[in-house]
C-alpha cells in the first residue's frame, strides 16, 4: 500500500486581473470547481477568492499532476462560465498560476487564509499578496514578468 498527503494552495486570477467574478454569484463557481475536482478524485478544503482572482486548498492524488489539475479546473471553469449570465464579465483566466505545497499541518492556517479573503484585500491588492506569497515560499519573481499576460 502506497500513501500520500499532497496538499497544495492554487492560486489564479482572471485574464488581464479583470473583476469578473461577482460576489453574487462566486459560490456557484466555487461549487462547480468543487464538483469537478471531486471528480478527479481531489479533496477540496476550501475555495475562495476576489472578483479577479481564486485560492484552491487541494489535496491531488500522486496519478494527476499539478500542471494537469490546473488546466482541467481551468478550461472546463472557462467554458462553463465564458460570459454566463451568473458571470457576464468573465471571459477567461490568465494564463499562469501559483502552486504552493504545505504541510498538512498547515491545513487549518491555509483554510482561515482563504476564508480570509474578503478582509484581507481591504488592506493589500492581489499583486501584494501573491507577491508576497510567493517570496515566502522561496520563489525568485522576476518583476519584469510578473502578472503579465503571457
Amino acid at each position: 500500500m502506497s500513501y500520500s498527503q499532497l496538499l497544495y494552495h492554487i492560486i489564479f486570477r482572471t485574464k488581464n486581473s479583470k473583476k469578473a467574478i461577482n460576489q453574487v454569484n462566486e459560490r456557484l463557481m466555487y461549487h462547480y470547481i468543487y464538483t469537478q475536482s471531486e471528480n478527479m478524485g481531489c479533496t477540496i478544503y476550501r475555495i475562495g477568492g476576489m472578483e479577479e482572482h481564486i485560492h484552491i486548498l487541494v489535496s491531488i492524488p500522486p496519478s494527476i499532476c499539478i500542471a494537469d489539475y490546473v488546466k482541467q479546473i481551468k478550461v472546463s471553469s472557462s467554458k462553463r462560465f465564458c460570459h454566463s449570465k451568473e458571470f457576464p464579465e468573465f471571459g477567461s483566466w490568465a494564463t499562469g498560476y501559483a502552486a504552493l505545497t504545505y504541510t498538512y499541518r498547515d491545513k487549518d492556517i491555509i483554510i482561515r487564509y482563504i476564508m480570509s479573503q474578503k478582509d484581507h484585500h481591504k488592506v493589500f491588492s492581489f499583486r501584494d499578496e501573491y507577491l508576497k506569497l510567493l517570496e515566502e515560499s522561496g520563489i525568485k519573481v522576476d518583476q519584469k514578468y510578473f502578472l503579465q499576460e503571457e
